[in-house]
């Protein structure tokens, strides 16, 4: 009974440890990110810091996953996804470490029914969810966004998907429900759509989500079209 009793604390602290490892990780890599978006760090700096952090992550991550994606919109499916056939992506001159000055949107925007721009569904007078696509590790948000702000993304998520070894964001979120170092599970509520960003803000933008996704390629960011992934997602 003693050694039972010695092997559950050890492993107890196992966990714990790993977990404390995680979220020291996650936190560095979210202050090394906001340093990128404001450029207060060189680029060539910048990747020698979020290199050995993203190996580092990738050693303590669990990489068990479910399989495909859930829609990250709650009540809507790959119709919602503006232009045609996924042709509002573009990542041409688009680079990871630009920061907020990157010149591309690799990313396919998801507009919500919301004709007056309150943030509500029109149908439902609700706010819309934000879904993680899969099983993953939040690695950086920002949940505080002014009008006055020139950041594009506004408030923001970064979730890193062990299993698949990607990246996948979620941008101009009204309100964000996690932070770096947590763990979510595919189709978990992580935060509601909004009209956060330089762009997103003003009135000729109707609101949407801004969704991206991110292969690693030599440990840093590298954008891909997720378009088929999306309309092959499980809608809820």
């Amino acid at each position: 009974m003693k050694n039972l009793i010695l092997l559950f604390s050890v492993l107890c602290i196992s966990v714990a440890s790993k977990a404390q490892d995680v979220k020291t990780i996650c936190n560095n890599i979210n202050t090394l990110n906001t340093a990128i978006l404001n450029g207060s760090i060189k680029r060539q700096d910048a990747a020698a810091q979020f290199k050995p952090l993203i190996e580092q992550l990738k050693k303590v991550a669990d990489k068990s996953s479910s399989s495909g994606w859930t829609f990250p919109l709650k009540g809507y499916k790959s119709n919602a996804i503006g232009g045609t056939n996924g042709n509002g992506y573009s990542d041409k001159g688009y680079h990871y470490l630009d920061g907020n000055k990157h010149a591309a949107h690799p990313a396919h925007d998801i507009f919500i029914n919301d004709r007056n721009q309150d943030c509500l569904d029109d149908r439902t007078h609700q706010p819309v969810d934000v879904l993680a696509v899969g099983d993953g590790i939040v690695i950086a948000c920002i949940n505080e966004w002014a009008p006055s702000s020139n950041l594009r993304g506004g408030k923001f998520i970064w979730v890193y998907h062990p299993a698949q070894n990607i990246f996948t964001y979620y941008a101009h979120n009204q309100v964000i429900f996690v932070k770096p170092g947590d763990e979510v599970k595919q189709g978990q509520k992580i935060a509601e759509v909004g009209r956060t960003g330089y762009n997103a803000y003003k009135k000729r933008s109707p609101t949407h989500l801004h969704f991206s996704a991110f292969h690693l390629v030599d440990d840093l960011p590298v954008p891909y079209n997720p378009y088929l992934q999306l309309k092959k997602a499980k809608t809820i």
